[in-house]
């Protein structure tokens, strides 16, 4: 295949990168805008409890995680990546128009939509940017950076503009303008077919498994039958979330089991690096559990106990992606000057420091109690420091990545063991929902009053859980974001050490491997 024509490139890159670039940008836009309403739109639309707002959240966050999975295998082997994306972005635009209805059975109906449409978008749009290019082609990764970027600004543009209108207009409006932004990406992207910028890549890979015919019906059309089939299935689990641990015992024993089936058939020197892959999608899946806060009680900490200044407490969710579009170019012109200068840290090092960080983060979150004001309200600013600090970590532990995997990776067992790495996500997510949990006042003994995590707490926050007088629900309320945030924030920063001291027996395990 000849090389590209200057035609046939935009800033020296394949036309198609910046179609595909602004249907993600787009398609972001909803996905963020509507997660950065929901947890606020369960508890104060709503009235769901703080409880069952974090498990539905938490429930459907994990499960965003696991269809891209099935997803991607469907679009490799039946309908290519053109109508995955297609097809995901129809139904994940339904997903948002229906959260207007304010029934449950939209209610749940939409956050599945979203789930399965996910499933088909998001792994094919990725995999679609990289088959823009050849496998030598030295553009790929400045690429994938261009793309990326729109990532995050699609994550830190939507919840100012949907919380906006959710604030001024009503929830329902916020939601609308979510589901419009999908449309604008599927705009995109329908407007680079028509204008054939993808030269022929993404159709569907065998025309005579697409058009087989199974009870009168041909692939393609079953995969959408099936799709829509799955809404109900995952509604129910969304609803039903307390059993959603079921599904996390049998994707662990099937991982697992297949993990050492992989092991016990490789060599030496695979089974040290498969090891390598298992530790560090555990410690992403660590990463998630305490990062992913965010989206939730973070966004209800915001909500209560922050003097908000300027933004909205959905709003808080563009912090992150802002400093991540700030931060992305510099630290990618770090780690090149570190590789210079045979300094840039290995990546066993790199997950240490992210960890290590976020944990910083969460105890800046926690600290902000000592400036707390008469009705239970902390400054601002410690939510801006947090999340830089928490950004920083993201941006450190990211590099050991896809790109790790791809290196650590046995190559006949390569597609699976990306799938295990993702699973972080949803493993993360399962157990942010856990976590945040205990933000939530109850009844029962404060586990973080006591002992060791009472005196953490007290030592980080400057309070304890006896409180008396005035505003005495709010106090409470902040006591328990805050001692949260100060026991897991210390936990995990003090993980993140460990994770550095043991990093150069990590490194001999990765034999070779950076």
């Amino acid at each position: 295949m000849t090389a590209a024509t200057t035609s046939d490139t935009r800033f020296g890159h394949p036309k198609g990168l910046f179609y595909l670039f602004f249907a993600e940008l787009w398609e972001r836009f909803s996905f963020y805008g509507m997660k950065a309403l929901l947890i606020l739109y369960m508890t104060k639309q709503l009235l769901f409890s703080d409880d069952m707002s974090i498990g539905i959240f938490a429930a459907y966050m994990s499960l965003v995680y696991v269809t891209p999975v099935l997803g991607g295998i469907i679009a490799d082997h039946y309908i290519g990546y053109r109508k995955a994306i297609f097809l995901g972005g129809i139904l994940m635009a339904l997903g948002h128009f229906f959260l207007t209805i304010e029934l449950p059975i939209f209610f749940y109906g939409s956050l599945a939509l979203i789930i399965v449409g996910n499933g088909f978008f998001k792994p094919n749009i990725s995999t679609f940017v990289g088959a823009l290019y050849k496998e030598e082609d030295k553009r790929r990764d400045s690429g994938f950076t261009i793309f990326y970027m729109g990532i995050n600004i699609g994550g830190a543009v939507a919840p100012l503009l949907c919380a906006w209108f959710a604030e001024v207009y009503g929830w329902h409006y916020g939601f609308m303008l979510a589901g419009i932004g999908m449309l604008v990406g599927l705009f995109y992207f329908y407007r680079g077919t028509n204008k054939n910028v993808f030269q022929g890549k993404g159709k569907v890979p065998n025309e005579e498994v697409y058009n087989k015919k199974f009870l009168g019906l041909h692939t393609g059309q079953l995969v959408w039958f099936g799709a829509f089939l799955a809404v109900p299935i995952f509604a129910l689990i969304v609803r039903f979330n307390q059993y959603e641990h079921y599904i996390v015992w049998i994707a662990t024993i099937a991982i697992t089991a297949t993990m050492i089936y992989i092991y016990r058939s490789v060599g030496t020197i695979a089974r040290k690096r498969l090891l390598v892959t298992a530790y560090f999608t555990i410690l992403m899946a660590l990463f998630w559990a305490i990062f992913e806060q965010a989206g939730s009680s973070l966004t209800l900490f915001a909500d209560r106990n922050i003097n908000l200044v300027g933004l909205n407490a959905a709003q808080t969710n563009s912090i992150n992606s802002g400093f991540i579009i700030l931060l992305a170019i510099p630290f990618s012109w770090l780690w090149a000057v570190l590789m210079k200068k045979k300094k840039n840290p290995n990546s066993a090092i790199k997950a240490g420091l992210g960890l290590l960080l976020l944990g910083l983060g969460f105890i800046v979150f926690a600290m902000s109690a000592n400036s707390v004001d008469s009705v239970a309200k902390t400054p601002m600013w410690y939510l801006f420091v947090g999340y830089f600090i928490l950004t920083v970590g993201e941006l450190c532990i990211s590099p050991i990545g896809l790109s790790k995997m791809t290196e650590l990776s046995p190559k006949k067992y390569l597609a699976f063991i990306m799938g295990v790495f993702f699973s972080a996500s949803f493993y993360g997510h399962f157990f942010a929902g856990k976590i945040a949990k205990l933000t939530t006042v109850s009844e029962e003994e404060n586990m973080f009053a006591s002992g060791i995590f009472g005196s953490i707490t007290e030592t980080v926050t400057g309070l304890t859980s006896s409180f008396s007088g005035p505003n005495q629900a709010a106090f409470e309320q902040l006591y328990q974001y805050v001692s949260v945030y100060a026991v897991f924030g210390v936990l995990t920063a003090c993980i993140g050490l460990v994770v550095i001291m043991i990093s150069p027996f990590i490194k001999k395990l990765m034999s070779g491997v950076h």
